[in-house]
């Protein structure tokens, strides 16, 4: 070896010999045991921990706690803080960290929302609840890209297949679009609302016919884009794009029994306007509809005018209209003008208010009340 390359080998032993000392030293010093956080005790309180030995404040945002509630700091830089107890939900929260909104660092599981992410923590119930993972058949989760003309640009959509829909080759299913709120995504009927597992526990009791279920992005219009002010055509583009592209991809890759009697439209808040509005619109695509929680139409609206104008084709086309409110609801005026319209015009439907407001739990109970009704004859008011 020539001399002109030993200064630099003498440059690389010396940095080796540097991060080999580096490591010697941190694997002598004791390791902090990695947080779990939250916790929930058996007497329903939430338990929050945080390792952040450099902030200087730290408080939990989250209003069924109490706003801006302060965490206590011990002196190892772990602060702490116990809320509840508190009934049985999956709630959403954010910290303050030194006055910056931040997710919790050691919680995985995570609401996706265009008004900002938030942290999940679920209290359970007593007694088991139609979202528990049990020991059934399961069905499966499958996601799609594809190329939307409506909503110009490539979109993706979630399905879900029941229990036995590979074994049962030559099986075929209806099919429920199940819509998401707005500033939610694709994902949220499963990650958040468990429809999957509602679906699951239905099926394996007997309480629902198995089905298909599909999850479609509601945005085609971005969020961004509508909160500016442009974009107001959102709902009549989704649901062109639903009919347009994801129906039609849907009946393409999976063995879906076709017609409107096979075919079912739900949704929640947004979603559950969006649903009317299909419904209103496309009575020769869909004839179960459910509106959870629903940004209702006015009843001059064009949309509401697709079931109130006519409402005996309305009557003989739907199988099922089902809408349901929280009677805590921000939303529980709108529905109740709707639902005095279609008292009014002649439309059959189900109403229920219940007990809850603008929520995750009213909505998977909602599900689990709607999906049984759905496909069977006897479901028509």
């Amino acid at each position: 070896m020539t001399d002109r390359f030993r200064p630099a080998r003498t440059g690389l032993l010396a940095a080796a010999l540097a991060a080999a000392a580096c490591v010697s030293t941190l694997s002598a010093q004791p390791r902090r045991a990695r947080l779990e956080s939250p916790t929930v005790s058996a007497d329903r309180r939430i338990h929050f921990q945080v390792a952040a030995p450099d902030a200087q404040t730290l408080r939990l945002q989250a209003p069924w706690a109490g706003e801006n509630v302060e965490f206590e700091r011990a002196e190892s830089g772990i602060w702490s803080l116990t809320v509840g107890p508190v009934p049985p939900a999956i709630y959403s929260y954010t910290l303050l960290l030194d006055g910056v909104r931040v997710l919790d660092p050691h919680n995985t599981a995570v609401k996706r929302w265009s008004g900002g992410n938030a942290s999940l923590v679920e209290v359970p119930a007593p007694e088991p609840a139609a979202y528990d993972l049990r020991d059934v058949p399961h069905g499966s989760l499958h996601t799609h890209y594809y190329a939307s003309a409506a909503g110009g640009a490539n979109r993706r959509l979630v399905v879900y297949t029941p229990p036995g829909y590979y074994e049962e080759a030559d099986r075929r299913y209806p099919v429920l679009y199940l819509l998401h709120g707005s500033g939610d995504d694709e994902t949220a009927w499963a990650e958040v609302g468990k429809a999957n597992l509602i679906l699951d526990n239905l099926i394996a009791s007997g309480a629902a016919e198995p089905m298909l279920v599909v999850m479609p992005n509601g945005h085609p219009v971005p969020w961004a884009s509508r909160r500016r002010g442009i974009g107001s055509d959102n709902t009549q583009r989704f649901r062109d794009d639903l009919i347009e592209g994801a129906m039609p991809l849907v009946q393409s890759l999976y063995r879906a029994k076709l017609g409107p009697s096979q075919t079912a439209v739900a949704g929640l808040s947004m979603g559950g306007g969006q649903s009317l509005y299909c419904a209103a619109t496309g009575l020769d695509h869909f004839s179960w509809v459910g509106a959870f929680s629903a940004a209702a139409p006015s009843p001059d609206s064009d949309g509401a005018q697709g079931l109130l104008a006519d409402p005996e084709r309305a009557n003989a086309r739907l199988d099922l209209l089902w809408i349901a409110i929280g009677r805590d609801d921000f939303l529980l005026d709108r529905n109740q003008a709707f639902q005095a319209a279609l008292v009014k015009a002649g439309v059959d439907h189900i109403y229920r208010v219940t007990a809850g407001g603008h929520s995750w739990p009213v909505w998977r109970g909602y599900l689990a009340e709607f999906a049984p009704l759905l496909f069977r004859a006897a479901s028509k008011p």
